[in-house]
């Protein structure tokens, strides 16, 4: 909901509009990659295949980045609006121990998901997430019927006017970009699906889709709602609860926080998922320690990055939360640090995909204009996100090429000292006959 509070106003629905048709164009280009390689790396694969190891581990630290800070603004959100939903029923406050204490448990319930395997998290996120948008749609939907009813005016909700952070279209087509980032995460279980030839472009195509249609219903839900609603509503973090609260609808207030807690925890695992998953890639390419590409001897998972990957997310939380007290606070800059991470990672994926499919024969002019275009927007979000200084965006920017600029460095010294080790680098898992769709070429 951070999101949708921080592009506010009139220009949110063309913002996410516009969002949608980046996202989209994106998911275009990595859906024929995804129809040709089944491999745990992802993106960071596709790149490697695509133009060489460098690119793919740079290409890979920027992954990190973005699942890492996602997975910890997740962990801040769940131990955020949980601890609002305690302090509303009356159990107890929404103190910073109190977050605290909520961010450990789920720390440790994402801890036992990873190691347990993909099958099990994957069913506790597909279940979570569609019961937290069966509440939070349900809510809106009431809220629109009821502002309608009201007689408010529509043509406020398309309008210039902003309520939000994001007064100006193009960073708030940056945010909300940042809306929509993880979608590709099905990449990285393309060696475990069913099918995944099939399956995992499904899940690219219509990810951004479905997440669409529930933004824009938000966007235009807040749009109407807050109108008439007072200074303190419409500033909040998430205006839509402010306003029920306000209007004394408590308990639809509490289903509201419920539904954003568990759709952060889910967004969360998902998140660190992938994140383990390209720590266990880069542990079999002997780019990290062997102990990252074991796996468990009885659930057969990367056990040793999901439990190094929860403890670390947790502890950078926990961490936060401590110097800052802040977990609204924390929410945002992670939030806005991991969509640079994973631009950063679309955008060499989308550069790499003609080259990759050029080298294996099957490139079209249609893949090639479609990837040139990603390109080109997902290089102008990011130009926006370095002039424009929202809410410290330019500092994050900072920071994420500063560690980019490190990983850079790193690649290049053992390039120099140990290049044997390059040569392993994007190895992908040989698709097996039941995999293969029974069709002459995978459709683009």
């Amino acid at each position: 909901m951070f999101v949708i509070a921080a592009v506010g106003g009139g220009n949110a629905v063309l913002a996410f509009l516009l969002a949608t048709v980046v996202v989209t164009a994106v998911a275009a280009t990595i859906r024929p990659l995804a129809q040709r390689i089944a491999s745990v790396g992802g993106l960071y694969s596709y790149v490697a295949q695509g133009v060489g190891p460098r690119a793919a581990l740079t290409t890979a630290w920027s992954a990190v980045v973005g699942y890492g800070a996602v997975s910890v603004a997740g962990l801040l959100a769940t131990g955020l609006y949980l601890a609002q939903i305690g302090a509303r029923i009356g159990i107890s406050d929404a103190s910073p121990m109190i977050i605290a204490g909520v961010i450990v448990a789920a720390g440790a319930l994402l801890g036992v998901l990873l190691v347990r395997g993909i099958r099990i998290s994957s069913l506790v996120t597909l279940l979570v997430e569609v019961v937290a948008a069966a509440i939070m749609v349900s809510i809106m939907v009431v809220i629109t019927i009821n502002a309608a009813h009201r007689g408010i005016d529509w043509g406020k909700a398309f309008s210039g006017e902003s309520h939000g952070l994001s007064n100006t279209l193009g960073i708030g087509t940056v945010v909300a970009v940042s809306a929509f980032v993880g979608f590709e995460s099905a990449t990285t279980l393309s060696a475990e699906a069913y099918r995944p030839f099939r399956s995992i472009p499904f899940a690219v195509r219509w990810t951004p889709m479905v997440a669409a249609a529930i933004y824009l219903l938000a966007v235009i839900t807040q749009s109407l709602a807050i109108q008439t609603a007072p200074a303190s509503v419409v500033s909040s973090p998430s205006p839509l609860t402010g306003l029920l609260i306000y209007n004394g609808q408590s308990a639809a207030a509490v289903a509201m926080d419920a539904g954003v807690a568990t759709s952060f925890f889910a967004c969360s695992l998902a998140s660190s998922s992938a994140l383990v998953r390209v720590l266990f890639c880069l542990g079999r390419e002997r780019m990290l320690p062997p102990a990252f590409g074991r796996t468990h001897r009885r659930f057969n998972t990367p056990a040793f990055a999901a439990v190094c990957s929860a403890a670390l997310i947790t502890m950078t939380a926990l961490l936060y939360l401590a110097a800052t007290g802040r977990a609204d606070r924390g929410l945002e800059t992670f939030l806005t640090l991991s969509s640079l991470g994973y631009m950063g990672s679309y955008l060499a994926a989308c550069l790499a995909a003609p080259a990759l499919l050029r080298r294996i024969g099957e490139t079209t002019r249609r893949t090639t204009v479609i990837a040139a275009i990603a390109s080109a927007m997902l290089l102008a979000c990011l130009i926006t996100a370095v002039t424009v200084d929202i809410d410290h965006t330019r500092s994050l920017m900072v920071i994420y090429l500063t560690s980019l600029l490190l990983a850079v460095v790193i690649i290049v010294v053992v390039g120099r000292f140990s290049p044997q080790r390059l040569s392993s680098v994007g190895v992908f898992d040989e698709p097996t006959r039941d995999e293969v769709l029974e069709m002459a070429s995978p459709r683009l």
